[in-house]
């Protein structure tokens, strides 16, 4: 098993989003976690005030310490990106890391719902896909994917054909296994898989619960991360990050204030999987 996890992520002072809500998940897999911020945010941005202080400088003479003190991780994993410059310095370190045989999962946050986020541009676009083609997993949801792809993004509801034509694309960039999430066709949602281990595409569905909390996003890479590398199969790992988030969605669902996201501590025995069933 992977032991060493380095997380690259934003840490919110307010909310269980990001390293707030991927930390203890993975923690609770047995992982053996580091975490290197991309930025310190001060609550989650659904209040829709909020102050942002980028890491960039910290993260760089960080990534220098411990190439002086000789750290390495058996696994890295990137979420948010805030700037050009950094996901430079972010390309460039996988690439060294890559070389060493680092396993590597990103999470190209740009956008949801048929829009980019605030503050994103083709220039991010850019950089996610150099680092989509470090990676032996990628997590990219419909929107992100149809703009790593540069195909159908227009569009809100794809066929089976359209989805494919995206993890296949996006396996060309250079990723291995692509996972695309919250994809809309016509006979409903789904995720769909491609595993480059076997080959194989799995189109998964599931039933969407009209609650948003943020987060959930990271907490279902959390959970995927974890169990691919305590060696379960991508489908099957793919099934139970599916299961437990809307477990924990469905738990919450009655909570006042759900810009603070899901209070994972409190929930964890959802994710008990050895008893649980896919």
């Amino acid at each position: 098993m992977k032991d060493q996890i380095l997380l690259i992520n934003d840490m919110a002072g307010y909310g269980k989003v990001a390293l707030s809500a991927m930390l203890p998940v993975m923690t609770h897999a047995g992982l053996n976690l580091y975490s290197l911020p991309t930025a310190l945010v001060s609550n989650t941005l659904d209040y829709g005030k909020f102050e942002i202080l980028e890491t960039t400088d910290y993260m760089r003479q960080t990534l220098k310490v411990w190439e002086e003190l000789d750290f390495s991780f058996d696994a890295v994993c990137t979420g948010f990106i805030v700037s050009e410059e950094q996901g430079k310095l972010i390309c460039g370190y996988l690439r060294e890391q890559k070389k060493s045989g680092t396993w590597i999962f990103v999470d190209p946050i740009m956008g949801d719902e048929g829009n980019l986020y605030n503050g994103i541009d083709s220039r991010t676009i850019g950089y996610m896909r150099d680092l989509c083609s470090f990676a032996d997993v990628i997590v990219p949801n419909l929107t992100e994917a149809a703009f790593l792809a540069d195909l159908y993004q227009d569009k809100e509801i794809v066929t089976d054909g359209e989805a494919e034509e995206l993890l296949q694309r996006l396996h060309c960039l250079g990723a291995k296994s692509v996972v695309i999430t919250s994809v809309k066709t016509e006979n409903g949602d789904f995720v769909f898989v491609y595993d480059d281990k076997t080959g194989d595409i799995s189109k998964l569905p599931f039933d969407c619960v009209p609650v948003r909390f943020p987060g959930t996003g990271d907490i279902f890479s959390a959970i995927l991360v974890s169990q691919v590398l305590n060696q379960v199969p991508l489908e099957k790992s793919v099934k139970r990050a599916m299961s437990a988030v809307r477990k924990l969605i469905l738990l919450n669902q009655d909570t006042a204030d759900k810009f603070k996201g899901i209070p994972i501590e409190k929930n964890l025995e959802v994710l008990n999987f050895e008893t649980a069933e896919d």
